[in-house]
């Protein structure tokens, strides 16, 4: 059995997070400046140590310094001193650097199909009308094998849609021009977000954050600090992570450790603006993908920023000071001292509002599942670097990092920007007032506009090797994970629509 992970001491006892319970979630939540930064870095380093990869958003830029060995510092001496404790021994941990906008680390793409109508129309901020529009045409895109990659493929298709309304009617219900010019409008806010970097190949492959390099558990960090400007973005693409994890990787039960911790920081953006649905949706991945080994660790500066449902999921409770100063954050006091177990020998409700920076109130589970009384403690100081490393420090890490060169060049292969163009003979994203030349472009034919498509989804197209391939050859020979079938086209999605059945590289 693993060893348990030391994160907290009060006088000379130890508080332990047990790895075996780690899967049960948790949190760390707490005012601005009371040390959820640095108990964050504490935590990912012990993970790290035991052999268990993961992965957390770096939003102030400062977590990067992990990747060093610490050092003896007038602040930590003195906290060491206080603690009564030995100077650690100071290392580093293996780190590969992710971003989604490309700047300041390993790509982070996902393609327009995997992440499916459900978050796109979260990352759009569409209504529930233009939602159903979004729906229908991830439904023609998954009917007829038209592979959604990027930006592009998705306006080509959209346009389709819009200009053969009538022919998609009876099939799949009606589409309003308004609704469509209303989804392209919020593609042109997402693309000067970045967006049309994120959208694209060769897409993650959950695999690679599951590394470990000499017995340590590689820790990912995503780049978030400008990303955090685009709060839609940050949180949909955490979300669709989320979603990969438990939409792939294998059930496996209970285990002595995870098989990886997914540091969910910034917590409010995920669920300030999801609808009632995907609040279900969300709750029901915490609560499933135990079984796969993924512990699930909300940071946020109140508890009440995580709905209930989902806060009755962890079970790993480290609560930082919170100052009263409006009516919600003595509701927020009133509440964290309710729902932590309570100590004879404490009041937590007063305790709360006097931690120091660097204190917490720490109730983490026992090991038959309940939780452990609530204890005053102070964090460990970690033994990494507290702060960021320097431009060539980083540069150092990206270039010796387990995956250069895997992500770096992007692809863009045949797609629905491109089949559709075939179709029509012309660019699909011309002015609508170009009226097509060919006749036969400006009315369906006798089959029909689902006929034609049907055709070009099986007629051969483009060329590799000396040979032609058709569109179902093309995705099940993806060097990125597909959605095609040469024998059916049934696309199947998961909870949170991602795609089911996908290959792995």
């Amino acid at each position: 059995m693993t060893e348990p992970l030391i994160i907290a001491k009060i006088g000379s006892a130890e508080l332990e997070l047990l790895p075996e319970m780690s899967t049960r979630h948790g949190c760390i939540t707490g005012a601005t400046g009371t040390g959820k930064t640095v108990t964050l870095q504490k935590l990912a380093e012990s993970f790290s140590g035991i052999g268990v990869p993961v992965f957390m958003a770096d939003v102030k830029g400062d977590l990067t310094g992990i990747s060093k060995p610490g050092s003896l510092t007038d602040k930590i001496k003195n906290r060491l001193s206080m603690m009564q404790m030995h100077i650690p021994e100071w290392k580093g941990f293996p780190v590969t650097l992710w971003d989604v906008l490309q700047e300041n680390g390993h790509p982070l793409r996902a393609t327009i199909s995997d992440m499916g109508p459900l978050l796109l129309a979260r990352l759009l901020n569409l209504n529930e009308t233009q939602e159903g529009v979004i729906t229908l045409v991830f439904k023609v895109a998954d009917d007829y094998g038209l592979l959604l990659l990027d930006l592009k493929d998705l306006r080509a298709l959209l346009q389709f849609v819009g200009d053969n309304a009538d022919q998609f009617k009876t099939q799949y219900g009606s589409v309003s021009s308004a609704s469509i010019g209303a989804i392209q409008r919020g593609l042109l806010q997402i693309e000067e977000q970045g967006g049309d970097q994120f959208f694209g190949e060769p897409m993650l492959n959950i695999e690679d954050l599951l590394q470990t390099i000499d017995g340590k558990g590689v820790i990912n960090i995503l780049a978030a600090d400008k990303l955090l400007n685009f709060p839609r973005l940050y949180s949909t693409f955490l979300l669709w992570m989320l979603s990969e994890l438990y939409e792939n990787l294998p059930e496996i039960g209970d285990r002595d450790k995870p098989k990886l911790v997914f540091f969910f920081d910034e917590a409010h953006l995920l669920f300030s603006t999801a609808s009632p649905a995907l609040l279900e949706k969300i709750e029901q991945v915490v609560r499933l993908i135990r079984s796969k080994g993924v512990g699930v660790y909300f940071v946020t500066q109140n508890p009440f920023d995580i709905p209930q449902k989902v806060l009755a999921q962890l079970g790993n409770r480290i609560q930082h000071a919170l100052r009263a100063f409006t009516p919600r954050d003595q509701k927020a006091v009133n509440s964290v001292a309710e729902t932590m177990r309570p100590n004879p020998e404490l009041n937590i409700k007063q305790a709360i509002l006097e931690l120091s920076v660097g204190e917490a109130l720490i109730s983490f589970l026992e090991r038959d599942g309940s939780p452990g009384i609530t204890e005053r403690a102070y964090i460990l100081p970690p033994v990494s670097q507290i702060g960021p490393i320097t431009l060539e420090e980083r540069q150092q890490l990206l270039q010796s990092s387990i995956v250069t060169g895997v992500y770096e060049q992007e692809i863009d292969r045949e797609s629905a920007f491109e089949l559709l163009q075939a179709r029509t003979g012309k660019n699909m994203l011309a002015s609508a007032s170009q009226a097509p030349d060919d006749e036969s472009l400006k009315k369906p034919s006798e089959e029909g506009i689902l006929k034609d498509l049907g055709d070009l989804f099986s007629k051969p197209s483009g060329r590799r090797g000396g040979q032609r391939e058709g569109v179902i050859d093309a995705m099940a020979k993806s060097a990125a994970r597909s959605i095609g079938s040469s024998i059916a086209r049934e696309i199947t999605r998961g909870l949170l629509g991602s795609l089911l059945g996908r290959r792995r590289r």
